[in-house]
């Protein structure tokens, strides 16, 4: 029974984190709840850090989750610039960093994100090689864009995954000359396969991205702390004053290895394991956003997803879990991406492997289309592309598990919800 004497703790105070703190208040909780950020800014959302705020079209308070006289109303005990080094089971205690400071817990939330790989490679301690995962990194790196922009400078960006192709599009809406390399034989194409990630290849060199696939970067050459170029595994040299390291990201896992909870193995994500309720391994210890590996009934296999609606979402699922409510984290991941006039959404879990056939409804060639992953004639993933308002009834045909006929799902005067029951 949880009662007002009850002590949580999040760690962790990015989206999953703040939504969870919340919702501990929405649902009625009267207990103490403490909200530790490891960074000096307010919770905030991380989508507008390489889309709207990059561009300098949203407003810098616009990214916050909460205004910061919410968490005072509501009585969140908000540590900013906080970390934590040691979690204590036994004795149920978190310890900080800077002071060694020990709060008590009767429930702990683990909500530390991830962050980005670094290029191991001679040269990334210049000062022009960038990360994009926070809203400082984001803050400099629209002032950097702007500067190529004004001067026709380069930016070299490794990886061609989401964050490397919006910060792509950002560089060439500001005028930068841009250059992306990238090991895979196309875009994205750990997430869509070789089917699609043409498509955003082809959309990027419209506008003058230049691409090289089945590269690596090998070395960024220098003089003085400034970077002068980028050199690729053929020994090419690309003229850069920038370099950004878009290469993926890793779950924050440290603070949970040490601890003794349960990791998943690699072809898990590495993640923090969890039940359907976000538990660990410790019944009174629970995991949710980017740093959780969970498992999926829909897709039969533990999955952990790094993108804002699994943050969103699965925040309040721990938060009500750790409320002792009858809660099942079962949502269909979901993401979203904007580049120039491109709009997309997806829905689903389809990587490489997983499929046999892709279905397209509309007309890829304008880049107004759905595309529909297939497996034994059931929808595993779709993602819509300048079309709207279409995500549930896709999302319904993937939980519906219904064998859908190719040539109806492809044949838009069919509506989508007519195919799922």
């Amino acid at each position: 029974m949880v009662d007002a004497d009850q002590t949580f703790v999040i760690v962790g105070g990015g989206l999953a984190g703040a939504k969870a703190a919340e919702t501990l208040r929405v649902e009625g909780f009267t207990g103490r709840v403490i909200l530790i950020c490891d960074e000096r800014d307010h919770p905030y959302e991380r989508p507008p850090l390489s889309k709207g705020y990059l561009l300098g079209k949203e407003e810098r308070d616009s990214v916050f989750v909460h205004e910061p006289a919410w968490y005072a109303r509501n009585d969140i005990e908000l540590h900013l610039g906080q970390t934590v080094d040691a979690i204590d089971r036994t004795a149920k205690t978190v310890r900080f960093g800077e002071d060694g400071t020990v709060v008590h817990y009767d429930k702990l939330l683990l909500a530390t994100g991830a962050e980005p790989r670094r290029l191991d490679i001679p040269g990334t301690d210049l000062a022009g090689v960038h990360h994009l995962r926070r809203l400082a990194h984001a803050e400099r790196l629209k002032g950097v864009l702007a500067s190529l922009g004004r001067d026709n400078g380069h930016i070299v960006i490794a990886g061609a995954g989401w964050i490397g192709l919006e910060v792509a599009a950002a560089a060439r809406e500001y005028g930068a000359e841009v250059t992306v390399i990238e090991p895979e034989p196309t875009p994205l194409h750990g997430v869509l396969g070789p089917e699609l990630g043409g498509l955003f290849a082809e959309l990027h060199r419209e506008r003058g991205v230049r691409f090289h696939f089945g590269r690596r970067l090998t070395e960024i050459i220098g003089q003085d702390g400034m970077v002068l170029a980028a050199r690729t595994d053929d020994g090419e040299e690309h003229p850069a004053h920038a370099v950004l390291a878009a290469i993926g990201a890793a779950p924050r896992i440290g603070l949970a290895e040490a601890a003794g909870l349960e990791i998943a193995d690699r072809a898990h994500g590495r993640g923090v394991v969890v039940d359907e309720r976000l538990r660990t391994s410790d019944p009174d210890i629970y995991a949710a956003g980017d740093v959780a590996s969970f498992p999926h009934a829909l897709f039969d296999t533990r999955l952990r997803v790094e993108h804002w609606a699994n943050a969103l979402n699965g925040g309040p699922v721990a938060a009500r879990a750790m409320l002792e409510r009858d809660v099942t984290y079962d949502r269909v991941p979901y993401f979203f991406s904007d580049q120039y006039d491109l709009g997309m959404e997806y829905s689903g879990w389809a990587p490489p492997g997983s499929y046999d056939e892709v279905v397209i409804r509309g007309d890829a060639g304008k880049r107004e289309f759905i595309a529909f992953w297939m497996k034994d004639g059931r929808v595993l993933a779709g993602m819509n592309v300048n079309v709207w308002d279409v995500t549930e009834p896709i999302q319904q045909l993937i939980r519906s598990k219904t064998q859908v006929n190719a040539e109806s799902l492809a044949d838009p005067h069919i509506p989508l919800e007519n195919l799922a029951p």
